[in-house]
């Protein structure tokens, strides 16, 4: 696979903290590639320029072969982004609010067909308002989605779901990647990230400290002697909760 986003020698400042630091690394087209790290490791900013959203202070960002920093208007038309926090206008209709979206980048849409790639053809006529946090964090991929784009940028998408609306979305993210759209994503969720991600960027203080597939990462660390005091059992606690609650989604 060709390279998609290539990022080289990346850096932003807020005053005298330098929050990254010279970042390099190429994400793969159609694959899902996590950026993980604490709070205040530089994800987000380094998400945030990619997406054209933040000035960059130093290095470049290249994204389907155009420079982030001197096409943002081009870029945009070629990234879904889906933020953690949403706003929507409450008393505008789900395939109202699409239809506006859309027309921000001048493309026509079929709004039943987004609603039900997210499993939201049912709340088509509802008001933003009513939705459980599950459904309106898909109705933001949906409002994402609207441009077809080629590279889709998730931050931290299950936060506060309940475990069926978390592993809906774990499906839904890999039914987008079948489609051929490259997902970029940050979690704080290991779990998440080892199930959906081809491959990983671990940042600590604004530098990216280990990239690879997550079973390469979990192979280095075994190699250096590492060992749990527990062994994992072949079932958890969300297991036994999905096996016994059901895995629809309860909305």
């Amino acid at each position: 696979m060709s390279n998609i986003i290539e990022v080289k020698n990346l850096r932003k400042k807020y005053g005298d903290h330098i929050a990254v630091k010279d970042v390099n690394f190429a994400v793969k087209e159609g694959e899902i590639f996590g950026i993980l790290g604490p709070n205040g490791a530089g994800k987000t900013s380094t998400m945030e320029m990619m997406e054209s959203l933040r000035s960059i202070d130093g290095g470049s960002v290249e994204l389907a072969g155009l420079d982030v920093a001197k096409h943002p208007h081009k870029i945009k038309k070629l990234i879904g982004i889906q933020l953690q926090t949403s706003a929507f206008f409450d008393k505008v209709t789900l395939v109202e609010s699409l239809k506006m979206f859309a027309s921000f980048y001048g493309v026509k849409i079929d709004p039943l067909e987004l609603l039900r790639d997210v499993d939201l053809v049912e709340k088509a006529k509802s008001f933003p308002e009513k939705l459980s946090g599950g459904q309106r964090q898909r109705f933001s991929i949906a409002t994402a989605l609207v441009n077809q784009p080629r590279v889709l940028f998730l931050d931290e998408p299950t936060t506060g779901l309940d475990p069926q609306a978390r592993r809906n979305m774990w499906q839904l993210i890999e039914q987008i990647r079948g489609k051929g759209i490259t997902v970029i994503l940050t979690s704080h969720y290991m779990e998440e990230a080892q199930k959906l991600c081809d491959r990983v960027a671990i940042m600590d203080d604004g530098r990216i400290i280990a990239l690879d597939t997550p079973q390469n990462l979990v192979a280095k660390l075994l190699k250096k002697g590492f060992h749990k005091k527990q062994t994992r059992e072949a079932a958890d606690l969300e297991d036994v909760y999905i096996d016994l609650t059901g895995k629809e989604l309860r909305e």
